[in-house]
């Protein structure tokens, strides 16, 4: 299925089997860089990242994975171009198109990426905003799919905050057919929008996004656990408050007991470790957290590869 010359702001926006084809790249790709074998498909082309929040893996993600594709990434950030001296998206977005093949942005608006897509006349990859992390929880469908091999009707129960990473695995597994629960503490749900086009999209693939208070009543039989830092970039004034709030829900012993025996454990990083998961689960046996960073790496490239390759994957 063809996804040349398209953006990728949503997972919403992608249709069911444009997620199957972005994973099976991804299984491909993954094959040919641990066997060595040439997968140059964007040589010659050119990947603008821009930044204006910090960043380990998905600046190095994107960087090495551009290259390892035969292409040349460039770096921008707030402090050393015209983005963040104010110069409008709209702008960007059309002197940008005029020099490369690509964008990927990491911002706070999720209206700059919508703006910035609809006037670029290149491909825009959502790297982040404060709404929706697609790439990550695409990285997350592979993962589970590598440890568990089918994800219709597995059932992912996320815990903590109801962020863009909770945002963004609803759509995603609403389009694997995964059921899903978000256990988050009243006034901590995730974004009432997401959450009722998520669960529309369910309707379609046969499985169940719910939002449910009681942890160890959402944990039970759960295939995967999930959590995320309870205070995320840009919230930092907030810790102490969201501390009290979210100080129950934490992934540890107790609650992975709850699941089921062979039940795995996501955490998109950085983590916390003795907040929102122990150290004696994210270094267990029952964590695949590393395994999770790595595929970052590999759906990214099926991802810009998919969107800017000329030729069939």
């Amino acid at each position: 299925m063809s996804l040349r010359n398209k953006d990728l702001i949503s997972i919403h926006d992608l249709s069911v089997g444009e997620v199957a084809t972005i994973l099976d790249v991804a299984k491909k790709l993954k094959h040919k860089q641990k066997n060595g074998e040439p997968h140059q498909y964007l040589k010659g082309k050119t990947l603008v990242m821009i930044f204006s929040k910090a960043s380990t893996r998905t600046r190095v993600s994107f960087e090495t994975g551009f290259f390892q594709l035969g292409g040349h990434p460039i770096y921008l950030n707030d402090s050393s171009s015209q983005v963040g001296r104010g110069e409008p998206v709209k702008d960007t977005a059309r002197v940008l198109s005029r020099f490369a093949d690509g964008i990927m942005i990491r911002t706070f608006s999720h209206e700059a990426v919508t703006e910035l897509a609809s006037y670029a006349t290149i491909p825009v990859i959502n790297g982040l905003t404060d709404l929706l992390h697609p790439c990550q929880a695409l990285t997350d469908l592979f993962t589970i799919m590598e440890h568990k091999e089918v994800l219709k009707g597995r059932k992912l129960v996320y815990v903590g905050d109801g962020n863009n990473m909770t945002n963004s695995l609803m759509y995603a597994c609403a389009k694997v057919g995964m059921n899903m629960v978000c256990a988050c503490p009243k006034g901590y749900e995730p974004d009432s929008e997401v959450y009722r086009q998520a669960c529309a999209d369910a309707l379609e693939t046969g499985c169940r996004i719910e939002i449910e208070p009681d942890l160890f009543k959402a944990a039970r039989g759960a295939d995967v656990l999930y959590t995320d830092v309870w205070a995320s970039m840009g919230q930092e004034g907030e810790q102490t408050i969201r501390k009290e709030a979210l100080g129950d829900y934490q992934i540890n012993a107790k609650l992975l007991q709850t699941a089921r025996p062979d039940a795995i454990v996501l955490h998109c990083l950085p983590a916390h470790r003795g907040e929102e998961i122990t150290e004696e689960v994210i270094e267990g046996p029952q964590s695949v957290v590393f395994d999770q960073a790595e595929n970052r790496l590999h759906v990214q490239k099926a991802i810009m590869a998919l969107l800017m390759s000329e030729e069939k994957l």
